[in-house]
């Protein structure tokens, strides 16, 4: 495996930014990600128990390593508000080098 795709991000959405910040504010404590970044507003249009619904959410973009994703994805199964959140994690294959050895670090636990 080249050492890029040793680095993924990560993204779920949340109902509010006040719930966004605390998944991200206790997942960078623990170290479970280098960096967390929040969109939002945003609209989501979906279907969930057999109705469309269309909500406002809050986005987050966790860079982490690999090694880090069953931890985090556990962390964000127990804290977050949704009973099914969206986790889906997606391969960095290149960036700067610099950067990912900050991610490197960061995530060390």
């Amino acid at each position: 495996m080249s050492e890029a795709i040793q680095y993924i991000a990560v993204t779920t959405t949340t109902d509010s930014e006040e719930s966004a910040r605390r998944l991200a504010s206790a997942a960078i404590e623990q170290r479970l990600a280098a960096c967390a970044q929040i969109d939002g507003p945003i609209t989501s249009v979906y279907q969930w128990q057999r109705k469309i619904r269309t909500d406002t959410e809050w986005r987050l973009h966790y860079k982490t390593t690999r090694a880090r994703y069953p931890e985090l994805e556990a962390y964000l199964k127990a804290e977050h508000p949704y009973d099914v959140p969206e986790i889906i994690a997606t391969e960095i294959t290149t960036g700067s080098a610099d950067y990912l050895a900050w991610v490197r670090r960061e995530t060390r636990s």
